[in-house]
């Protein structure tokens, strides 16, 4: 009669031990995984075409995390559904850090306060590190018959609906953030959507479209050349590649800002421990001297948040645009 008692109590004693050693073996696990992380190639997709801010930041990073990582980090553009087809093909992809998402914040915080079904979510991705951001430029056809932002403004309010503008798609920050510009100055532009920053330049300089609100790397060197007018910065500060072009502050346009973001995510159920890692290492090639050199060419402003930073900047963002998606009656294609 004392032999059950006997094992029930061994069994007793036996079961924290062998959680114990569950979770020892666990954390031995972790940590040999991110030991051992990256050990193959890394993708990075984007989800636009070729050139612009977007692109070009994907590359700026590609480069230098290769050099850190010690493993190759391939730029894979998925370009169109406003951005929708990379973001759903990064969601699904393995989680095991080697496939991540070269977000972009239009597209991150506008596109589920623009559709209510879309193919991914928020919480499909897990924040990594925030990598670049670009204050917008308001870029015109040299045929606009106005050299200051506030002759631009008088144009339009005596010719509403007669000029167009780009946008990279509806739901970019490029698309919204003229909007607000609209509703601000009370004026009226017809809206011209793209699949991305390039197709949308080439038709700014043929003057098919007159407008672009967009971030430097698009039109910094063409308003460098004078194919382009800018006419204001919609930052703090001015840009360092176009100094000449002052703030919308300056230029009389009293806080109409815009800022976009990139940021790299990883799908949701990737380890933790790859996470912090490959965030750390993002961290150290953004450090690399190469890499501000890169950055600075381009018009791209380097800036790192970790995972934590990043998802509170996600929240802050998808509440102000849910608020002037709203406002602009702006709605899905």
């Amino acid at each position: 009669m004392k032999t059950p008692q006997r094992h029930a109590t061994v069994a007793a004693l036996a079961q924290p031990l062998t959680m114990a050693l569950a979770l020892a073996l666990a954390l031995a696990c972790g940590a040999s995984r991110a030991q051992n992380y990256p050990n193959k190639p890394i993708t990075l997709v984007v989800p636009n075409p070729p050139g612009g801010f977007v692109d070009a930041s994907a590359r700026i990073l590609s480069d230098s995390l290769a050099k850190v990582s010690g493993q190759p980090v391939v730029v894979d553009n998925k370009g169109g559904g406003s951005g929708n087809v990379a973001y759903q093909f990064a969601a699904r992809a393995n989680p095991d850090g080697y496939t991540l998402l070269n977000s972009y914040s239009a597209y991150h915080v506008g596109n589920p306060n623009l559709t209510p079904k879309l193919p991914w979510a928020q919480k499909d991705f897990a924040p990594v590190a925030l990598i670049t951001v670009a204050t917008n430029v308001i870029a015109v056809n040299p045929s606009v018959p106005a050299n200051t932002l506030q002759e631009f403004i008088t144009y339009l309010k005596k010719n509403p609906g007669r000029l167009s503008y780009a946008s990279q798609g509806n739901g970019s920050l490029s698309h919204i953030g003229t909007e607000m510009f609209k509703l601000q100055t009370k004026t009226s532009m017809v809206h011209i959507p793209y699949r991305g920053s390039g197709p949308a330049v080439q038709d700014v300089l043929s003057g098919q479209v007159q407008v672009f609100i967009t971030t430097p790397p698009s039109v910094m060197g063409h308003i460098q050349a004078g194919k382009l007018k800018g006419l204001a910065v919609a930052g703090k500060s001015r840009h360092s590649g176009i100094p000449a072009v002052p703030t919308t502050d300056e230029a009389g346009l009293k806080g109409f800002e815009l800022e976009a973001w990139i940021g790299i995510f990883a799908p949701a159920a990737t380890p933790a421990d790859v996470v912090a890692k490959l965030s750390s290492q993002i961290k150290l090639a953004l450090e690399l001297p190469e890499t501000k050199t890169r950055a600075d060419a381009a018009g791209i402003e380097l800036r790192y948040l970790p995972p934590g930073g990043l998802e509170a900047l996600v929240k802050k963002d998808t509440d102000f645009w849910a608020q002037t998606i709203k406002a602009a009656g702006i709605v899905a294609d």
